[in-house]
């Protein structure tokens, strides 16, 4: 072996350093800093992107300045609540020909009802009439809706005539037959320190001499009756108009939005459904106890409307939401954390927040002392959806509704 072959030998024979390192390790370096690179990458995103939302958050105030209030646990879902499909048994009527007949009343065979676009219209046989037009056009949009006027709860009067409440512009008794309006009481007017903002059903006693109606709310409209709901705040009331003295007065207040009213046969109590609390109280409106109140039915499964009698002595209670047992209900979770309600109304408007509000049609018929006789649903709303009231006549229940495009009719005998 000369000496240059001895020099390579003793190169390739050279003593390796044995290390715990493995070899995935040996580029830690470099990955070690791609990461680091991936992550700041990742949060300067993140930062872009809800920096908007952080803003909207922090600035803009909510428009709603919601109250925290506790709702019991929903009834079980079970027994005379036991859901069904009986509902979707409905024939819808006058299919996109009505927009929103929120109340419904007749006379033998002609029914009349309160229209979106503010028309009170008369239905004989397929036949739509107009009766009377309450507001001014132009109608059908948000914007006009104070103007146009809203009718809701429908009644008929001893003489033959209807008495309406429109949301906007006041109780009216109307002609229905010259389509001639008188005005009882006026929209917006300020009523014992409260402005009338949102009129929304009433009852009239046999005599006529007496009106009972709701005013859902001091502070928000009928078209802002969502952020109404969410608020919760305690400012509605019941009043009653004199039609001899022209007098109006407060009969009960602090009802978080006071909704359907119906007076009681003894004509010394209506009966009101308080929507957002999902009960009906009892107010006293004459007699020994005029003044009081106490709760007809307590922590119904649903959020209650129209109250309207049934032919068997009960009445008909419509709902258009239901708080599901099992299930979850998001306007009771809600109820306790205001602060999630801001948020939900500085991000979105009431049109978006509609459309996550699962349709649930539930019709209830109950009796005194709160017994529940019966009830018609329709879950996810395929054939009646937004129900407001129920009607009973003849055997059949005349579905209206504060959005759809039609009346459902109900055969009883059916289901």
């Amino acid at each position: 072996m000369n000496e240059t072959e001895g020099l390579r030998f003793r190169r390739l024979r050279r003593p390796q350093v044995i290390t715990d390192e493995l070899p995935q390790n040996r580029h830690k370096g470099s990955s070690t800093y791609s990461g680091k690179v991936f992550k700041v990458t990742l949060v300067s995103l993140g930062c872009f992107l809800l920096l908007p939302l952080l803003v909207v958050v922090v600035i803009l105030e909510s428009p709603i300045h919601p109250e925290a209030f506790s709702l019991k646990e929903p009834p079980p879902m079970r027994g005379c609540w036991e859901p069904n499909l009986k509902l979707r048994e409905a024939e819808r009527l006058f299919e996109n020909q009505i927009s929103g007949p929120e109340s419904i009343a007749n006379i033998g065979d002609v029914f009349f009802s309160g229209t979106a676009d503010g028309m009170i219209v008369k239905l004989i046989g397929r036949r739509i009439h107009t009766v009377a037009r309450l507001g001014k056009p132009p109608c059908g949009s948000r914007e006009d809706e104070s103007s146009c006027g809203r009718p809701l709860g429908i009644k008929i009067g001893p003489n033959g005539t209807l008495f309406v409440a429109d949301a906007y512009l006041g109780v009216f008794e109307v002609n229905p037959t010259t389509g001639d309006a008188t005005q009882l009481v006026s929209g917006g007017q300020v009523v014992a320190g409260r402005k009338l903002s949102f009129i929304n059903d009433l009852a009239v006693t046999q005599d006529g001499k007496k009106v009972y109606f709701t005013d859902s709310s001091s502070r928000w409209q009928r078209r802002d009756y969502l952020q109404l709901v969410m608020e919760a705040t305690a400012d509605g009331r019941v009043l009653e108009y004199d039609t001899e003295t022209k007098e109006l007065t407060v009969v009960m207040e602090n009802l978080r939005f006071p909704n359907g009213i119906h007076l009681l046969p003894d004509e010394e109590s209506v009966l009101v459904a308080e929507t957002t609390m999902a009960r009906i109280r009892r107010v006293h409106v004459a007699g020994l106890n005029k003044g009081g109140m106490d709760t007809f039915m307590d922590n119904l499964p649903g959020f209650p409307d129209n109250i309207r009698p049934s032919a068997s002595g009960g009445y008909w209670v419509a709902m258009s939401a239901v708080r599901p047992n099992p299930g979850f209900s998001m306007l009771d979770f809600l109820s306790q954390r205001p602060w999630i309600k801001k948020l939900i109304f500085k991000l979105f408007s009431q049109d978006v927040l509609m459309k996550f509000i699962p349709r649930y049609s539930l019709v209830a018929e109950l009796h005194d002392g709160g017994v529940c006789t019966r009830s018609f649903h329709d879950p996810n709303g395929l054939v009646v959806t937004y129900v407001s009231e129920a009607h009973e006549h003849d055997g059949n229940l005349y579905l209206g509704s504060f959005r759809s495009p039609y009346i459902a009719k109900l055969d009883l005998s059916k289901v």
